[in-house]
């Protein structure tokens, strides 16, 4: 079972209004693009068979390069170990927003969806990953419903 999408794409939306840095109909879109592919849109809290956790499938190196990287900017995320990602989607999604927010690269087109996924398969997946732009835009079309 899945997340409702109009109800997780507004969560995001709730989160990103916090940090207007981070917010746009872009983020909103990659981010529900991006949980989509990894988890089968909340699906899966656990990577099968690797170590990566909650709904974006973070690995906990990641999460600790992040946290290094940007806690003295967004304290929120200070202190709390990557298994509450597992739990915590306020935390998950920050996390996913920042591993983006990472990339010197701009975000592509809210409603380009091929962009989308190639930009999470270059700067989330990246090359050594098993995921594919197809599937990212075949989950996509699944997943999320436009409102």
């Amino acid at each position: 079972m899945s997340f409702d999408c109009g109800q997780f794409r507004r969560l995001i939306e709730e989160v990103l209004r916090s940090y207007p840095e981070l917010n746009s109909p872009a983020a909103v879109n990659l981010l529900l693009g991006t949980a989509a592919q990894e988890s089968a849109f909340g699906t899966y809290f656990w990577q099968r068979g690797g170590p990566a956790l909650g709904v974006f499938q973070m690995e906990p190196r990641t999460y600790q390069w992040l946290t290094d990287r940007y806690a003295a900017t967004y304290p929120a995320i200070a202190g709390q170990p990557p298994e509450d990602m597992t739990w915590n989607l306020k935390l998950a999604i920050l996390m996913a927003r920042l591993r983006y927010r990472s990339v010197p690269e701009r975000l592509p087109p809210a409603g380009d969806i091929a962009a989308l996924a190639r930009y999470w398969k270059q700067n989330y997946n990246t090359a050594l990953g098993a995921g594919t732009i197809e599937q990212f835009q075949a989950n996509y079309k699944k997943y999320v419903k436009e409102v």
